[in-house]
C-alpha cells in the first residue's frame, strides 16, 4: 500500500511540457465530470456562498480563479450567480495556453477575461478582484511556493478568497484509482488523478500552512468527497 502520511512529490503528467491539445481537452472533460458529480463544483460555491455573506454586493462582484483549466468552475459559479441573481464578472488565468483556448471555446458567451499566464507575475490593473480562488491547483506546489500563493491571494482579493483541494486519504486514493481505471478514458486522468490525492493535504499540512503565511481568520473545513475548503474573509 502506498503511504500517504507525508505529501508526494511525484511530478503529474499534466505539469509536463508538450502534451497534445486533444489529450489535455480529454483530460479536462473528465475532470468537469468529476467536479460535477463528486461534489467539486459544489464545494467551490460554497466558498464563494461564504464571502459573499460577509460582504455587500450591490455592484457586480469579480471573481477570478489561478490555475483555472478548462473555465469549468468559473461556468458552475456563473450558473449559481444567474439563479440568485447576483451580478458577476469573471477572470480565469492558468499557464497552459491550450487550457485558456479550451475555455474560450467551451464557454464564449461567459463574461469573462481570460489570461494566459503565471498567476503571480499578472497584475490587475484597473481594480483587484472581490474573489480569488483555486480547486485542485495547490496540490501542483511545494510548501514554500504554497506560502506565497496564500500571500498573493490575500493581497490580491477584495472580500476573501478560497482554496478547494484534496484530502490525502487512502479512501480516496484507492476510490479514484479505481474509478478512473474503469470509466476513464485519459490516461493523464488515470495517471494523475490518484497521484493528485498523494499530493494532497491533511488539515495538520494547511494549519502548518496558513501559520508560515502568517495569515489569521482563515477557516478550514473539510468536504465530502474527500477535500479541504479554506476561506478567508477579508475585513
Amino acid at each position: 500500500m502506498i503511504n500517504l502520511k507525508t505529501r508526494s512529490y511525484a511530478k503529474e503528467l499534466l505539469d509536463g511540457e508538450n502534451i497534445p491539445f486533444a489529450d489535455i481537452r480529454q483530460n479536462m472533460k473528465e475532470l468537469n465530470f468529476i467536479n460535477t458529480y463528486l461534489g467539486g463544483h459544489g464545494i467551490t460555491i460554497e466558498g464563494v456562498k461564504q464571502i459573499l455573506a460577509m460582504h455587500h454586493h450591490d455592484e457586480p462582484v469579480t471573481i477570478c480563479e489561478i490555475g483555472c483549466g478548462g473555465g469549468d468552475n468559473l461556468k458552475a459559479i456563473q450558473k449559481w450567480c444567474d439563479t440568485n441573481k447576483i451580478a458577476a464578472s469573471f477572470i480565469g488565468i492558468d499557464l497552459k495556453s491550450e487550457c485558456i483556448a479550451f475555455a474560450q471555446q467551451q464557454y464564449p458567451e461567459l463574461n469573462a477575461i481570460w489570461i494566459t499566464s503565471d498567476y503571480h507575475t499578472v497584475q490587475f490593473e484597473n481594480k483587484k478582484p472581490d474573489i480569488i480562488f483555486s480547486s485542485l491547483f495547490c496540490h501542483h506546489f511545494i510548501e514554500a511556493q504554497l506560502i506565497d500563493m496564500l500571500n498573493w491571494l490575500k493581497s490580491n482579493c477584495t472580500k476573501g478568497f478560497f482554496v478547494n483541494d484534496l484530502h490525502r486519504h487512502f479512501l480516496a486514493y484507492y476510490s479514484i484509482k479505481i474509478m478512473t481505471r474503469i470509466l476513464s478514458a485519459s490516461y493523464l486522468v488515470k495517471n494523475d488523478a490518484p497521484l493528485s490525492v498523494a499530493r494532497g493535504f491533511k488539515k495538520k499540512d494547511w494549519q502548518q500552512l496558513i501559520s508560515k503565511s502568517g495569515l489569521t481568520d482563515c477557516k478550514i473545513e473539510w468536504k465530502w468527497a474527500f477535500r479541504y475548503l479554506i476561506v478567508y474573509i477579508a475585513k
